[in-house]
């Protein structure tokens, strides 16, 4: 099997198959497995933030024989990268505010466990103010948003195995990073079914909708391979906005989400663990 072959497969999992079981698992939502999620999470972000800092942006600055130019071309990057997916998430959070008109001056703005995090709290506690229309609709922008919010993810992916074409399934930065990504993908899948199921789509057909949302992954990887495998210039480039994508990822949604899911030191342990195991990916 060749390389471009394998990377569409690892991302189809990790993009199609990571929001498939979140879709799954907000269909049989249970409330009981909100510790469970945010240990996930905070253990992704620990392995990605190792991964972007002691492996992908050490690669880029190495690039172009390590000259100045190049270190500054790798920071302008890395904040390109960091900025397109902090507006696409605004723009996901502001498409879907209406979902949430219980918010007010004395509601808090932040979630404090993963029902509210994902809207399911909106059909069980103010299904009179909220009609299954709306809370339809709601779903279908947030499946629209997270589609296109998997596209840099999918970058991310490409990006890691143009570093070493030949890597294979061997576990290097590439499948590692496909492997969070699909971690973090489940509470995004999640995001999307709660509101469909509740608006009134099937749980069989929301679940399927929402492992759909994942496909633009597959189509990022592709761009963020072919990318890195032109030349030094354009791999440092494809590396630098990945890494600075996957770090809104790690500050803006992972480690907030999994605080707010579980207010409790477990996260921040649970992030050093996956810090300590991305370290032991890329050097050992």
């Amino acid at each position: 099997m060749n390389t471009f072959a394998l990377i569409v497969i690892i991302t189809a999992i990790a993009g199609v198959g990571g929001t498939g079981i979140g879709g799954l698992i907000g269909a049989l939502f249970n409330r009981n497995s909100e510790k469970v999620v945010s240990l996930l999470l905070s253990f992704a972000g620990g392995v990605m933030l190792a991964v972007v800092c002691l492996d992908l942006l050490l690669d880029a600055l190495g690039q172009n024989g390590g000259a100045v130019w190049n270190t500054f071309m790798v920071i302008g990057m890395v904040i390109v990268g960091y900025g397109v997916v902090y507006l696409l998430n605004f723009w996901i959070d502001k498409a879907t505010n209406h979902e949430v008109p219980h918010i007010d001056k004395n509601h808090p703005k932040t979630a404090d466990q993963l029902s509210e995090l994902i809207h399911s709290d909106h059909y069980e506690v103010h299904k009179k103010a909220n009609t299954r229309s709306s809370l339809f609709i709601g779903g279908v922008v947030m499946a629209c948003a997270i589609a296109l919010h998997n596209l840099p993810e999918g970058m991310v992916i490409g990006a890691s195995y143009a570093q070493d074409p030949d890597a294979g399934l061997a576990l290097t930065s590439g499948l590692a990073l496909a492997i969070v990504i699909g971690l973090h993908n489940i509470p995004e899948g999640m995001s999307v079914s709660v509101p469909l199921i509740a608006g009134g789509m099937g749980k069989v057909k929301a679940t399927i909708l929402t492992a759909i949302t994942g496909a633009p992954t597959i189509v990022g990887a592709m761009i963020g391979f072919g990318l890195g495998t032109i030349g030094p210039i354009s791999l440092c480039l494809s590396l630098s906005f990945a890494s600075g994508a996957m770090l809104y990822v790690v500050f803006g949604e992972l480690l907030p989400e999994s605080i707010l899911i579980w207010r409790s030191k477990a996260p921040a342990f649970a992030m050093l663990i996956g810090l300590l195991v991305g370290v032991m990916i890329i050097f050992i």
